[in-house]
């Protein structure tokens, strides 16, 4: 119940904070990206895939656009990763002469059809490229920004090493017309100021994934965009699916234009390995792998550019135990770092997937129904790292204190004379102080004063009652102190009212059956 209360509270407030304008066009201050004031302005994006045979916006046989559009902001997100295949731009056909009805009826998807009838009547004899103008008009009029993400380049699914468009030169990925194609996307959105950006291409990789051609190409798909359209932030991804940009440490991409560019780099648990995070301990392996990430792409942040995780997800039905770990860890680092991202995906079922039709899109943050969320906790968790915390233009404030598993904050209860500390929504938090060398965790003049025995609530006290806190694991994200009699406890969250109890500290060692989530906090 009490999950569920401040999952609530924090989505009224997003959804106030949603109404706020934005000061068109958008680019980039060093790491951040910043409206015309230059406000920090942080994309919480979900992806929402057009790319596949029908070239239509998944979920429209099911639900009114505008009801997608509405659902996107009232879960918190403000962006819109929209994917596209480059056929749209390059297939003059297929984008003008082909309208929706048509598109579904050659695949035979006479179901989605009457789906789109009945909620979309006005898309259904649209050719395809103005029935996704409308998508994006739409997405404009609930105050949702978009980036266009070239996904491949004809309509299906990706991604493969043996798909023929899986990098520059293959037999469809000519590059000369891929930067056409981005350069006529980008001029036909010139005066939508929703637009705010473009991914060049998704997962460029392959036997020919050589850095190399990827300096060769990918500036010149930058400059047709940046010409076509100054006004947008060009996005370049990485090699070997989008999970490595370390070609980068040691040599410049050379464009004509500043201030407008930006890098994606993407994150599954099975980027680590099938089934890793279930094989190790999740305190080492964490830190591990956030190593792997920042030495492949995560250092750009300290050279001065924006760095959005574009896709990142996980298996929502509860059973992946791998996928589970490897989002705590996820939702940490992307905290801590205060990264740009978008979740895939929005997706509750497919059109038509790799020859299936109404396939479940288990990612998705949809149900089949594509109204109902499918997971609540899993959404509560991104809460936590949709909303800025710092950045050009936010006020300087001290340390929050935040649960990743939750995507929760701690703050103390008002209600509870006793000052005990429980978890709610991190903007309405209390800023904390924290000195890792002292080991005292203040907030308000007050300090944690933590209980001698186990499982007993945490509170706030002052002065000689404060309890000394050190960061113990590889993540330094257990926070243990000793009791009177040295019993080792640590901070840890009571799932029955997110309160903050002291228990024994856990998965400390090499252990791999045990999960430690409830007992991270990251001090932010």
């Amino acid at each position: 119940m009490a999950r569920s209360f401040y999952f609530c509270l924090f989505f009224l407030f997003i959804s106030w904070i949603s109404k706020l304008t934005t000061s068109y066009p958008l680019s980039t201050k060093s790491r951040w990206i910043v409206d015309e004031k230059g406000q920090r302005v942080k994309l919480a994006c979900v992806n929402w895939p057009a790319h596949l045979q029908p070239t239509v916006a998944e979920g429209l046989s099911k639900q009114p656009l505008d009801s997608i559009s509405k659902k996107i902001v009232s879960m918190g997100f403000n962006c819109v990763r929209l994917t596209w295949p480059l056929d749209l731009m390059t297939n003059d056909t297929l984008a003008l002469n082909v309208t929706v009805k048509q598109s579904f009826e050659s695949l035979k998807l006479f179901e989605d059809v009457l789906g789109i009838q009945t909620h979309n009547p006005n898309l259904l004899h649209l050719p395809l490229f103005n029935a996704f103008q409308e998508v994006v008009s739409n997405l404009e009029q609930n105050g949702v920004m978009v980036i266009l993400d070239n996904h491949l380049t004809t309509p299906g699914w990706c991604c493969g090493d043996n798909d023929l468009d899986a990098f520059f030169g293959y037999p469809k990925f000519d590059p000369t017309v891929w930067a056409k194609g981005l350069g006529k996307m980008a001029t036909l959105f010139r005066n939508v100021t929703n637009v705010i950006g473009m991914s060049l291409r998704n997962e460029p990789r392959g036997a020919r994934d050589y850095p190399d051609l990827w300096f060769r190409h990918m500036p010149q798909g930058a400059e047709a965009v940046h010409a076509a359209n100054p006004k947008l932030l060009v996005i370049l991804s990485g090699i070997d699916f989008d999970t490595n940009l370390s070609f980068l440490r040691d040599r410049s991409v050379n464009v004509s234009f500043t201030n407008k560019l930006v890098f994606e780099l993407h994150w599954y648990s099975f980027s680590d390995g099938r089934d890793s995070w279930r094989k190790h301990n999740s305190n080492d392996f964490c830190v591990k792998i956030i190593e792997k990430v920042t030495h492949n792409g995560g250092f750009l942040i300290g050279r001065g550019f924006p760095l959005i995780l574009s896709e990142f997800g996980t298996d929502q039905r509860g059973g992946d135990i791998s996928g589970n770990r490897y989002m705590n860890c996820l939702v940490a680092w992307a905290a801590e770092n205060d990264l740009d991202w978008a979740v895939w995906a929005l997706t509750g079922d497919y059109y038509l997937r790799t020859g299936k039709t109404d396939l479940d899109e288990s990612y998705g943050l949809l149900q089949a129904n594509w109204k109902d969320i499918r997971n609540s906790t899993y959404l509560q968790k991104l809460s936590g790292i949709q909303h800025a915390f710092k950045g050009p233009g936010l006020r300087p404030n001290n340390n929050l204190l935040f649960h990743p598993s939750t995507g929760l904050c701690v703050t103390n209860n008002p209600s509870d004379n006793l000052l005990t500390l429980r978890l709610g929504p991190c903007p309405k938090s209390d800023p904390w102080t924290f000195n890792p060398q002292e080991g005292i965790l203040w907030v308000n003049k007050m300090c944690v004063e933590a209980p001698n025995v186990a499982g007993q609530k945490v509170k706030l006290g002052v002065g000689t009652k404060c309890s000394k806190l050190g960061q113990i694991s590889a993540t330094k994200m257990h926070l243990s102190f000793k009791t009177s009699n040295g019993l080792l406890l640590c901070l840890d969250v009571d799932e029955r009212d997110n309160s903050v109890v002291a228990n024994p500290c856990k998965c400390l060692t090499m252990d791999a059956s045990c999960d430690p989530a409830s007992q991270w906090f990251k001090v932010l």
